[in-house]
């Protein structure tokens, strides 16, 4: 017995020594595949394919599995990259079947496997060269976007590395292939937790800082939803607000490079890509030809999405993005977009922020009583916080009237937008939260201070035009007795304003509930006040007796408000 044990060891030293030599000629016969003709190639991949898949069957009952085949697979295909076509589907195809097992060790491997042919294959040298081959740069990356299907987040780590190695190696030559990464990235912004989001959004910023230039513009319109979809994620705030900065980044990016991008797009499409014709589907990522002015709205949109997301500093930073990006390159727009900006964008902002508001909890928040200071007493509530996205949205909304008047008042239905306007500002100045009823005033304050040039004569410009002078609390029209030609939007200016002088200022009636009686603030009353002589320098040619009456009326109610030291009172909008 035991001399049979001596004999055994020996055996086994003696086998021992010889692995790294069996080991180095099975990795040369290995090596070797490359010179078999397509179909022994086939015969070789197929056994190998075999052989894993009885290693996935026997770790399925809990048995170590053998990793043999898995690595040769990767061998054979790494020294077969010159014939791509013949290999690269059965390998990956395998590869990704291992990419999906509950077995841990195994699953690392066939993600190494695959993540590690893909970084080789889309740098191997090869004629014509892979910025050349749009048809292999979607083969290669295909099964790279596959694992986006699998839920393993080991898998889905080794996934978005191999992105990120792939954009710094080969990102500024792909064209097809970028289809594939985009739709990687927009999947890991939706599905993924904390620390694959950063890796994914990492990927994310160096394709906006980076590959822009040499992107196709048929990507844009992707590029700007995948960012979006970062700013809408939930487990990371940080990346959440950095993507409305990369937001940012790309209106400062379509802006500076307009003319560029529209010879891309002529030169893509083989037709006219300027901004005149914005298709009314602006919004779908998935249309092929588009405008430079349908990526203006895709931004803007999506900047309006972001608006009313949950978290409050991230409707902050996109509601400021929103109304500055409008502000700064609105210009860039041409006249039939801003119907869609106003009917598409702006006004359906309102809406959902109005209701949002008016739906909100006014309940303190859980963190507010746990005593976190980063949490004001006047934001400790859902209904608080919503209340400073909806006077944001107001304001801005406003600002866009009143700056880009010119372009707005050529649209065959301003009037209708400019009523409706005035329609969510009274409806916000009822509001009984005092912060959204004077913002709501100082928003009319904003539209009606919109100076009115009006022309002598047959308005061809001369030295007698009329000049509009505006001072502190007064604006005097000098040099013209000739009524202002939009008469009829400042009559509804002052009808707003009366209406909401009315409600306001009214007392109540004896059988009012005295415990819901609310009482106007001062600052409430003073702006309400402030604004009629701004409304007055428009309505002053057609002011008659019964109009003075009327303001009369609103005065004398305005005096006999009591004075309340509940000024920041605040109840739910009617």
């Amino acid at each position: 017995m035991g001399k049979t044990d001596n004999q055994n060891t020996i055996i086994t030293t003696a086998v021992t020594n010889d692995l790294p030599i069996l080991a180095a000629m099975l990795s040369r016969l290995f090596d070797s595949s490359q010179y078999l003709d397509d179909v022994a190639l086939h015969h070789l991949i197929d056994a190998l394919c075999k052989l894993s898949t009885e290693s996935m069957e026997l770790a399925f009952s809990n048995r170590e599995p053998s990793l043999f085949a898995v690595a040769k697979l990767l061998e054979t295909g790494l020294v077969n990259l010159h014939r791509i076509d013949i290999l690269w589907r059965p390998v990956t195809g395998h590869l990704l079947e291992v990419c999906q097992h509950p077995h841990p060790k195994l699953r690392e491997w066939g993600g190494e496997a695959l993540t590690t042919l893909v970084r080789a294959a889309v740098t191997h040298k090869r004629e014509p060269p892979l910025s050349a081959n749009q048809k292999l740069q979607g083969l290669l990356l295909f099964p790279l976007s596959g694992l986006s299907q699998i839920s393993h987040n080991d898998i889905r780590q080794k996934q978005l590395d191999c992105v990120l190695q792939v954009l710094q190696q080969v990102g500024d030559q792909l064209d097809q292939g970028w289809i594939h990464l985009l739709d990687i990235l927009a999947a890991a912004a939706t599905e993924l937790g904390d620390n694959l989001v950063r890796t994914a959004f990492q990927c994310g910023q160096l394709v906006v800082t980076d590959f822009l230039n040499v992107m196709p513009c048929k990507y844009y319109k992707s590029v700007i939803e995948t960012v979006a979809k970062f700013g809408t994620q939930a487990a990371d705030l940080n990346a959440s607000l950095t993507a409305v900065g990369r937001l940012w980044d790309l209106s400062d990016f379509l802006f500076q490079n307009k003319e560029k991008i529209i010879k891309k797009m002529e030169l893509q499409y083989g037709t006219s890509a300027t901004a005149s014709s914005p298709s009314s589907t602006a919004s779908s990522p998935d249309s092929t030809a588009f405008t430079v002015d349908d990526l203006w709205l895709l931004l803007f949109s999506r900047l309006g999405d972001l608006c009313i997301d949950t978290r409050p500093a991230v409707r902050k930073s996109a509601g400021q993005t929103l109304f500055s990006t409008i502000s700064t390159h609105g210009s860039s727009l041409e006249s039939d977009s801003w119907k869609l900006v106003l009917w598409q964008v702006l006004f359906p902002l309102l809406d959902r922020v109005k209701t949002a508001s008016d739906q909100a909890s006014t309940e303190i928040e859980p963190e507010a009583l746990k005593g976190n200071i980063l949490i004001h007493h006047t934001r400790n509530t859902a209904e608080k916080q919503w209340a400073e996205t909806r006077v944001l949205t107001m304001n801005g909304v406003a600002r866009v009237f009143c700056a880009r008047r010119s372009c707005l008042e050529k649209l065959a239905d301003f009037e209708r937008a400019w009523n409706l306007l005035l329609e969510h500002i009274e409806y916000s100045a009822h509001s009984r939260n005092a912060e959204i009823s004077v913002a709501a005033l100082k928003s009319l304050q904003d539209v009606v201070k919109m100076e009115t040039q009006v022309r002598a004569g047959s308005g061809e410009a001369s030295s007698k035009e009329s000049v509009v002078v505006q001072q502190p609390r007064k604006m005097l029209l000098v040099g013209s007795s000739a009524p202002p030609p939009d008469l009829v939007l400042w009559s509804s200016a002052w009808k707003t304003w009366l209406s909401i002088g009315f409600d306001s200022t009214k007392p109540p009636t004896p059988s009012h509930d005295r415990a819901d009686t609310y009482i106007p603030s001062q600052s409430y009353l003073k702006t309400l006040m402030e604004t009629f002589p701004l409304i007055f320098v428009h309505i002053h040619l057609q002011f008659n007796v019964t109009d003075l009456q009327k303001w009369a009326c609103v005065a004398e109610q305005a005096l006999s408000v009591p004075w309340s030291q509940s000024n920041k009172s605040s109840r739910r909008c009617r």
